[in-house]
């Protein structure tokens, strides 16, 4: 790999960027959530705060990238040199190489019930809820499985961006949409599956709360990977003949169908065998091994949803991944192997206590949480907050206006015209939200 190594073609950074946004949450926790917070009308509010906050995020973080063509410690001290203001590079960095000790241990859980549906292992297993409990408590295989998530997340990262990442996001991101809609196809086919359907889009403002919306506010930005500098990374193996706009819509829009799509994969097969919908883990590890149990040829489809969930999974770990070996070698190409299979041993070794948060390790408390929930916390609620603040504020007061200009209408001349609203909402709006969204997550208000 040489120095100025960039994505072979857009599609690639898009689909590679669609892959880190998309993850465990837009697939299992915003469906849930917008179920329960009024269907149509909270996917509604979550586009519009994608718009208005989490696209002028995304945006920042590609003109920071594509206009240093630096990893994101460098791009900062590029923009700003002499000052401290490329900690916030260091900040995304150490939020991505901490989500990622604990975020590979559900990739861990993941492999371990792929594993169970090939050896039949979950054939008639009835309790699934107990079974969940059993994996999850076993300390050998749970720390293996984490192991070999995160072993097949550096051997792509170790290649590179195009003959890695790119390569393995060009299969894995079109094999997600095809497992969906077979799933879909086959969700929707059950008896009194429109159930689930209305469900999940039926507009119903009644049920928009003060903590719904504030929800939708958070989820706008951190459903996009924003706040970490990952986007910055990414968007630094960007041709600066790119437009910027139409990479940052496609994401955001990739990301809502995506959520769209899981939602009805999953709701109209649960309510039509008559199970109530769960939040988090139990979702996926609980809910949908009862749901398949009843539907002929039910332990394929639930492969095919595991496959998925772990296609989402690992294309997230990859930038979580690349942001660290980036950052560690100045994106040179000599040492990117090494420095990817370290960062994944010294990655592997901090997770191991999240991994045993649930066995041998569960009386250990962190501020009243166990190990895995204190990392969590920390993550989300702290550091990705923290993150999108500074970079808002970096981006609107401390880089040059006719910078931003130039950047974000390059390769189009006829995108000026939106240039003072993207400004706007990056300057004022933005923060506000994020402020109101942090205080909101540390119970403050």
């Amino acid at each position: 790999m040489q120095q100025n190594e960039q994505w072979s073609s857009k599609i690639g950074f898009i689909l590679a960027s669609a892959g880190s946004a998309i993850g465990l949450g837009a697939i299992w926790k915003l469906p849930y959530v917008t179920g329960t917070s009024g269907g149509g009308a909270f996917i509604l509010l979550f586009l519009l705060f994608s718009l208005l906050i989490g696209f002028p995020l995304l945006l920042a973080e590609f003109v920071i990238g594509r206009s240093t063509g630096k990893e994101a410690i460098s791009a900062y001290k590029v923009i700003a040199p002499g000052t401290k203001w490329h900690w916030i590079g260091y900040l995304g960095v150490f939020t991505c190489f901490l989500l990622l000790s604990f975020y590979s241990v559900i990739g861990g859980w993941i492999l371990k019930y792929i594993v169970y549906g090939v050896t039949g292992s979950m054939n008639g297993a009835g309790n699934y809820e107990e079974l969940f409990g059993t994996a999850v408590s076993d300390s050998v295989s749970v720390v293996a499985a984490q192991g070999v998530f995160l072993l097949i997340t550096v051997l792509v990262v170790a290649k590179g961006i195009q003959k890695g990442i790119e390569q393995v996001s060009k299969i894995m991101m079109p094999a997600l949409f095809l497992l969906f809609i077979i799933l879909i196809a086959r969700s929707l086919t059950l008896d009194n599956a429109m159930e689930g359907v209305s469900f999940f889009l039926k507009p119903d403002f009644s049920n928009l709360t003060s903590e719904t919306v504030l929800y939708a506010m958070g989820q706008s930005f951190f459903s996009l990977s924003v706040g970490v500098s990952v986007m910055v990374t990414y968007s630094s193996y960007l041709s600066k003949n790119e437009n910027l706009m139409q990479p940052a819509f496609s994401v955001v829009g990739m990301n809502l169908f995506i959520s769209v799509l899981a939602g009805l994969a999953i709701f109209p097969a649960v309510f039509s065998l008559g199970f109530e919908p769960a939040a988090g883990p139990g979702l996926l590890f609980i809910v949908l091994p009862s749901v398949f149990d009843q539907i002929l040829f039910g332990r394929v489809f639930l492969l095919f949803f595991l496959a998925l969930f772990l296609f989402a999974t690992l294309t997230s770990a990859f930038s979580m991944l690349e942001i660290v070996v980036a950052a560690l070698t100045n994106k040179r190409g000599s040492g990117r192997s090494r420095a990817a299979w370290l960062t994944g041993l010294v990655i592997f070794i901090v997770g191991v206590p999240s991994a045993l948060s649930f066995s041998s390790l569960s009386e250990i408390s962190i501020f009243g949480k166990i190990i895995f929930d204190a990392a969590d916390f920390l993550v989300s609620n702290i550091l990705m907050p923290v993150g999108a603040l500074l970079i808002s504020i970096f981006v609107s007061y401390k880089m040059k206006k006719d910078l931003l200009r130039n950047e974000l209408i390059q390769g189009s001349k006829s995108l000026s015209g939106i240039f003072s609203a993207w400004y706007f909402l990056l300057r004022y709006v933005v923060p506000l939200v994020i402020i109101i969204v942090f205080l909101d997550s540390l119970q403050i208000i």
